[in-house]
């Protein structure tokens, strides 16, 4: 006799055939949104990494670019410095001249930061050290880095006084006088036209990162008290 397909085979084999589409089709869906998603990160983290590199560029370019106006100043001829500088700067630095009191730039600048030689960029005195003498120059009780500053006899305008000048180009600053708070005693009286401030938030940019400690030792030790 000849055989005929069983029928329940038949119509057991058919939806089987079907889940297996479904089934099927589900996991491709899956994989194509998985697929999807990884293809949509993949384009996001570029776009990070760059914003990351033009924010690091940016902070070097800064750096870069104040480092290179010290050098070029430090490395001017003297008549060069005379075109570079402004008159008042040029006749304090150069010619060892004072500026007027309570006309001046820094006589009452209170924000926190560093004062820098005009030319060299040679670190002098912080803000921390900073005081209210009521002259109309910037006083300070003492520098940053001794060595950094040279003191000389000045007997001019008939009268023996100690000039104050940085070492690194030989410009003129001020004076010191013995009339200072606590704890030195001493008043270092500046000219800002031989200054350049550079405010805390821009140390570490302009290359002067590592005297942010002047700052952050007093922060920590208004913690420690607590």
């Amino acid at each position: 006799m000849k055989e005929t397909p069983d029928s329940c085979a038949q119509e057991t084999l058919a939806p089987r055939s079907r889940s297996s589409l479904w089934i099927g089709a589900a996991i491709a869906t899956v994989m194509t949104a998985v697929s999807l998603y990884i293809s949509r990160a993949s384009d996001k983290q570029p776009d990070a990494q760059a914003t990351a590199v033009v924010a690091a560029n940016d902070v070097a370019a800064t750096k870069k670019d104040s480092i290179n106006k010290t050098i070029a100043l430090k490395n001017m001829s003297d008549a060069d410095l005379h075109k570079k500088l402004t008159p008042e700067q040029y006749r304090v630095t150069r010619e060892n001249g004072t500026e007027p009191p309570f006309r001046n730039e820094y006589w009452n600048n209170h924000k926190e930061g560093i004062y820098v030689d005009l030319i060299s960029g040679e670190p002098l005195f912080s803000s921390k050290d900073k005081f209210e003498s009521g002259t109309g120059w910037p006083s300070f009780t003492k520098p940053i880095d001794k060595s950094n500053v040279v003191e000389k006899t000045d007997r001019s305008l008939f009268m023996s006084r100690t000039e104050v000048r940085s070492k690194k180009d030989d410009a003129h600053l001020g004076h010191l006088f013995d009339d200072g708070p606590a704890p030195t005693g001493l008043r270092y009286c500046l000219n800002s036209a031989s200054l350049r401030f550079v405010p805390k938030e821009k140390m570490e940019t302009e290359g002067y990162g590592q005297y942010l400690s002047l700052f952050n030792a007093g922060a920590k030790d208004a913690q420690a008290k607590k």
